[in-house]
């Protein structure tokens, strides 16, 4: 029983990546869309190759946050197969809707609903389980870590992730438009600016070579391919295409700098498709591998593959996981991707602002250092809100009356019932489901 159970939870994780995909693929496309950058099958299709191209270059620090919602020691399947139901439920009403809604606080909010179920449900549960404490609401930080991590984190990013791309979004606007100026003083700002993060990448990128952990026996290539590295790499390519457009900017005619924009739009939007690939599939691989931890701690002595053929050894705290998970993920993400979420599109994409390549590319940027931050950070975050900031924090620049305030509340509304309601979807599924499981 318990391996058909996990059985079933991998096929709707997956289903629920798929959908994942198909509901979130405007937050990559919606600016490029707008812009009329690409048509939008172009642009489904771009999104989709970067959401599988983030499978080289992120880890498994957000995939460990989810598979640690709850104490995975004192669950059952059935709390991991309630909360991927609910999940599915939300995100197609959401997306029936035209909502752009939270495909991870959804995820999130299931888990947790239906783990706290199972607390004051089940009388095998251990008394320091018992109800809401079987959820880890918060957790110290580990050595070597900034931040705490936990429920709590997560919601608090509710607010967090879509202030940090719109604070981001408006700066990067304000240095775009004060480089346009025909003086010396922008130049010396980018100049400046090109200077502190050539030191912050210094700091941060791994330049120790270490051969059982090489995929290339070369130091050089090494460090090249080192996925920490490559995150980084991916940031110093946003910013750095955005200050050599800054030192140009101010020659170029008005016909020129649009030309270039669009370009540049390619970029930045294949940029946020990559940290939307690594941040959304790694919630379900995170949930897969919950599914297996509870699967092994219920079985022991089970055979820990599935048809002799697909590995099921996880250890989360190393990171490490069979590779057809990750790859099953990704590749999940990116067709639910290229099925496109046109309801979506149109609310991203004109209804919260009227977007040019200017504030596409700003946006999108803005977007990708963000989600690239928290991911680092090993925090599971709403790509939806993220975009949603960016694209008011670059409105703003130009007038706060130019954001559509009531489109944004509403959508704000929606972020805020979405863990809620999840929540209570997930509670009230696991109690029908344990009528017959």
């Amino acid at each position: 029983m318990d391996f058909t159970l996990l059985i079933v939870i991998i096929f709707l994780a997956l289903v629920f990546d798929y959908i994942n995909g198909f509901h979130d693929a405007a937050n990559s496309i919606a600016t490029i869309v707008a812009t009329k950058v690409l048509t939008p099958f172009q642009a489904v299709l771009w999104a989709a190759v970067f959401n599988f191209m983030a499978y080289w270059v992120f880890g498994f620090g957000v995939a460990d946050t989810v598979a640690k919602t709850a104490h995975t020691s004192s669950i059952d399947l059935v709390v991991i197969l309630a909360g991927v139901i609910a999940a599915i439920i939300w995100n197609l009403l959401t997306w029936w809707k035209g909502i752009p809604s939270s495909s991870s606080h959804t995820l999130i909010g299931g888990f947790a609903g239906a783990a706290i179920a199972h607390g004051f449900y089940d009388a095998n549960v251990p008394v320091e389980d018992y109800g809401f404490k079987i959820v880890n609401w918060l957790k110290d930080a580990k050595e070597g870590e900034l931040l705490p991590s936990g429920v709590m984190i997560v919601i608090l990013f509710i607010v967090f992730a879509p202030l940090l791309g719109m604070i981001i979004s408006y700066f990067i606007s304000l240095w775009l438009m004060y480089s346009s100026k025909k003086n010396i003083g922008p130049k010396v700002l980018t100049v400046v600016l090109m200077l502190l993060v050539l030191w912050f990448l210094s700091s941060v990128l791994k330049f120790d070579y270490v051969p059982e952990k090489a995929m290339f026996h070369n130091k050089f290539w090494y460090f090249i391919s080192e996925p920490h590295n490559i995150k980084w790499f991916l940031v110093a390519f946003i910013f750095y295409s955005l200050a050599v457009f800054n030192l140009l900017f101010s020659s170029f005619s008005t016909a020129t700098a649009e030309r270039v924009l669009k370009k540049m739009q390619l970029l930045s939007s294949a940029a946020f498709s990559l940290g939307h690939g690594g941040n959304d599939s790694q919630k379900v691989m995170g949930i897969i591998a919950a599914a297996v931890m509870v699967y092994v701690k219920s079985n022991p002595d089970a055979e820990l593959s599935i048809g002799g053929i697909l590995d099921l050894h996880i250890d989360i705290d190393k990171g490490t996981m069979p590779g057809w998970i990750p790859l099953t993920c990704y590749t999940v993400i990116a067709l639910g991707t290229l099925s496109g979420g046109w309801k979506i599109v149109k609310t991203m994409g004109s209804k919260i602002t009227k977007v040019t390549a200017f504030e596409g590319v700003v946006a999108e940027s803005a977007g990708a250092l963000t989600l690239f931050s928290t991911e680092h950070f090993k925090i599971p975050v709403s790509t939806t809100h993220t975009i949603t900031g960016s694209i008011i924090g670059v409105g703003v620049t130009k007038r706060v009356s130019a954001v559509r305030w009531g489109v944004t509340v509403k959508l704000l509304w929606a972020w805020i019932l979405t863990i809620p309601v999840s929540a209570l979807l997930a509670a009230l599924t696991y109690y029908l489901l344990k009528l017959f499981l």
